[in-house]
């Protein structure tokens, strides 16, 4: 054979390899792609069950805490049904909406901030039922409703407090909520707390309860039966007022707690899911790549 025949023959011969090279380059690719993906996923994974079960662990202490907590909120209530008032619509209403500094729980936070917004704007379908002024003053406990709050009412913003019931709320965290709402200088008639009311482990909703000031109380026709010096309406505003947040608060956490694990339980079945449909990609892209190489191997053979 002439040299320039054996040179046509090479050619032939090399270009199917050349071209068979590349294919299984991109393919190799794409394996390594999805290996890496299916890794990163299933990390995720974990990570999603181990908050599952963390959350799970704490929601028992957070519902054994709400139900002591529910006693403070009762306590409340009977003295609050002996203030009724007549002129409700000219009295100023401070709002406090209870959320928490974490995520990763589902649309708990913009519950509360989506009930106050509408609250504010007089809407029918908002679940607080108190007649609110559009430059009522508002108050946020926890960062993500005052992120959420800052984009539509700014404006209405006085006061936000954070770092409160990282761990399960106590007494002493709601009590120094109260001391700040009293000395912050902002003027109130009544103070009504927007919180997230525990329904089941499933299914939470927003509520809002009403705090009489002291003027409130001291003008109510139920105190006015009795003779009382002005500090102890101030006194027993105050404890009320930090009565009702502490209930608020350990509701709220029971609610947060429960919203994690369901938020965790769908995040480890999306997981589980794709980890299912990215190894059969992985698979059938094996079986093409190997298909291939056996394919490049018969070729080269039965051209020698």
């Amino acid at each position: 054979m002439s040299m320039l025949a054996r040179r046509s023959v090479a050619r032939v011969v090399a270009q199917p390899s050349l071209l068979s090279t590349h294919t299984n380059a991109r393919g190799m690719a794409t394996l390594r792609e999805l290996e890496l993906r299916l890794k990163s996923v299933r990390n995720i994974e974990k990570i999603t069950k181990s908050m599952k079960m963390i959350a799970s662990t704490k929601l028992a202490k957070a519902q054994r805490a709400m139900q002591a907590g529910k006693q403070y909120g009762a306590a409340n209530n009977e003295v609050f049904d002996h203030t009724k008032e007549d002129n409700e619509s000219d009295k100023t209403r401070l709002f406090l909406v209870i959320s928490s500094d974490k995520g990763l729980c589902g649309g708990i936070h913009s519950s509360v901030s989506k009930a106050t917004r509408r609250a504010l704007n007089n809407q029918a379908e908002s679940p607080v039922s108190f007649q609110a002024n559009p430059e009522s003053p508002i108050m946020v406990v926890g960062d993500k409703s005052k992120a959420q709050l800052s984009r539509a009412q700014a404006k209405n913003l006085r006061l936000t407090f954070n770092q409160i019931g990282r761990d399960i709320p106590t007494f002493s965290d709601a009590a120094s909520v109260a001391d700040l709402i009293t000395k912050s200088g902002v003027e109130f008639d009544s103070v009504v707390l927007v919180y997230n009311e525990f329904v089941s482990v499933l299914s939470y909703q927003a509520k809002a309860i009403e705090v009489k000031g002291p003027k409130a109380l001291s003008e109510s026709e139920g105190f006015k039966r009795y003779e009382m010096e002005d500090d102890f309406t101030r006194d027993l505003s105050e404890f009320s007022l930090a009565n009702a947040v502490y209930a608020a608060l350990v509701e709220g956490h029971a609610c947060e707690m429960s919203a994690r694990r369901n938020a965790m339980d769908n995040a480890s079945k999306n997981a589980k899911d794709m980890i299912d449909s990215l190894s059969m990609q992985y698979n059938r892209g094996r079986q093409a790549a190997i298909t291939n190489e056996l394919v490049d191997i018969i070729t080269g053979a039965s051209a020698l």
